[in-house]
């Protein structure tokens, strides 16, 4: 939980209270937008002024009327450049979509519209959201708030850059295979991957259609339960669950294997920590992951949805491409039918596998990523940023390959840049984040 920085509830409290308006939080956030693009970051590619202003007082006149439609009503938030906002071009951080603008929101844009929160901007992203890295040469890759030299993460990288500066309160991101809790990690932000359909999809420009969600990067575990109540349309139990009696299951199978040591030292803290206040930290055997790097060898499922979304414009518009993502999205070209369902087989078994072993768990814990957040010169070469972009994926690419939701959530003991994912099976959203805000609060 960052602690530094004001929640949702803190601000609507504000807001109901009288100490501060939606248009002068706006012009906060605009502030700070400008000052972070003038010193050359490259969190946001597109900023509605106009319309953030014009939304802020639209917001500050209903709630002096009585009307507050949601806790969000008048707080900034950020879209990623992958939905459709009415009037703006969705580009996805690439130079190959330069169309119209869009007509209509996207879905989960028009109910955050319609919860009253203020769009304040669009995000920068790795290119069509196919990197777990955040770089992007076409508008300038974000750096996390820690270390100018390291990177943000992705592909959801400007969404986290702008809750981390606090020029918004939250972001609205996606993630197929940790997009949106790779960035929360390397930037100390909360984030929530919902189970996929949870959110809708449509207006958004898709990656894998198989293992996309929609969902927040926030300032905590409160503030991701409060935007999923909007964009899911499911209300919660905001009371975090007790933490004593909770079983937490641990495997040392595949997720904890090459740690770096502060990532290492960060998650064996923590579940000493958990164990101190009553949880129970119960070690169990999960020895199919091993088998996913070969599972997936071929790309999985993400390159042969990809390549099926793609395979037009690539011919197009190759040349607009980032040539790294034009790789990896290339690959799903080998794949036939038979590679296809093949992989959805061996995913569906092993959905079934975590279905039992998890039956009995309140949470599966897992280090968000096995590493701190990379140096962006050690990128350089295609070796390196395949390789290392394949070891901060690995993790939380699990839980999108199970089917499964999660939050990831920073460890204030440990180092910045390490955090700590609370996993569950699909469908078990609420459940997942009472047990991630009884953590929360046990390890601040």
């Amino acid at each position: 939980m960052r602690t530094d920085l004001p929640t949702i509830a803190e601000l609507a409290a504000s807001l109901d209270a009288g100490r501060t308006t939606s248009v002068a939080l706006t012009e906060q956030a605009l502030a700070r937008i400008d000052s972070h693009r003038k010193s050359g970051g490259a969190a946001f590619v597109e900023v509605d002024d106009k319309g953030a202003l014009a939304a802020a007082a639209a917001a500050d006149q209903a709630r002096a009327a009585g009307y507050v439609a949601s806790p969000l009503a008048g707080l900034p938030v950020s879209v990623k450049d992958l939905f459709d906002v009415r009037g703006q071009v969705t580009r996805a951080g690439s130079k190959a979509l330069d169309g119209a603008a869009a007509a209509a929101d996207a879905p989960a844009v028009a109910r955050l519209r319609a919860a009253g929160a203020v769009l304040i901007g669009r995000t920068n992203m790795s290119e069509f959201a196919f990197s777990g890295l955040g770089l992007n040469p076409h508008y300038g890759t974000p750096r996390t708030p820690f270390d100018e030299a390291c990177i943000a993460g992705g592909s959801t990288s400007g969404g986290a850059v702008s809750v981390a500066l606090d020029m918004a309160v939250a972001a609205l991101g996606t993630d197929t295979g940790g997009s949106i809790r790779i960035p929360s990690a390397f930037c100390g932000l909360t984030g929530f991957k919902p189970s996929a359909r949870r959110v809708p999809l449509a207006g958004a420009v898709p990656l894998s259609t198989s293992l996309d969600s929609a969902g927040p990067l926030a300032r905590s575990v409160a503030c991701c339960a409060a935007f999923d109540a909007v964009l899911s349309g499911e209300t919660l139990d905001s009371e975090p669950a007790a933490l004593a009696g909770l079983r937490l299951y641990v495997t040392r199978d595949f997720v904890t294997e090459g740690l770096d040591s502060e990532v290492a030292r960060g998650f064996d803290a923590a579940l000493a920590s958990l164990s101190r206040h009553g949880a129970h930290v119960i070690p169990f055997d999960f020895p199919e992951l091993h088998h996913l790097p070969t599972i997936n060898a071929g790309g999985g499922l993400t390159a042969a949805e990809a390549w099926h979304w793609h395979r037009a414009l690539l011919d197009e518009r190759g040349a607009a491409y980032d040539p790294r993502v034009a790789t990896r999205i290339r690959r799903g070209q080998q794949q036939g039918a038979a590679d296809y369902l093949t992989l959805l087989k061996e995913r569906e078994a092993m959905r079934q596998s975590a279905a039992k072993l998890l039956r009995d768990a309140d949470a599966w814990l897992m280090p968000t990523v096995a590493v701190r957040p990379p140096r962006l010169d050690a990128l350089g070469s295609d070796e390196a940023f395949f390789s290392i972009n394949g070891l901060v994926l690995r993790n939380p690419s699990v839980i999108n390959f199970l089917d499964g939701c999660a939050v990831s959530l920073p460890l204030p003991a440990a180092v910045p840049g390490v955090a700590l994912s609370v996993c569950g099976l699909n469908g078990a959203d609420a459940r997942i984040l009472q047990v991630a805000g009884a953590i929360e609060r046990g390890l601040c």
